[in-house]
């Protein structure tokens, strides 16, 4: 993994996304138009935390979070969210 230049304020984390689901449990391939938002992810990136909330996940940890939880963002090609850390629900 390539270091990134990229260092959250505060609460604020940097995740992942997983790949999208391109297949059911049954075998039918689910095309690009009606792939949903994945839910999971693997942070990249944390904050430094407030006084109030400090940070209580690290990098590395897979996290499941809200599905329109984040603001998506592009860097060197791949994409990635930048959310608070409260918008994350669980870890995984």
């Amino acid at each position: 993994m390539s270091k990134l230049s990229i260092k959250p304020l505060a609460d604020r984390v940097l995740v992942e996304p997983a790949a999208a689901e391109t297949k059911t449990s049954s075998g039918i391939i689910i095309p690009d138009s009606a792939k949903e938002k994945p839910q999971k992810g693997t942070i990249v990136a944390v904050g430094s935390g407030t006084k109030e909330n400090p940070i209580t996940v690290s990098v590395g940890d897979s996290v499941l979070y809200g599905k329109y939880a984040g603001t998506e963002l592009n860097h060197d090609g791949k994409d990635y969210l930048i959310m608070k850390e409260s918008d994350i629900l669980a870890i995984v």
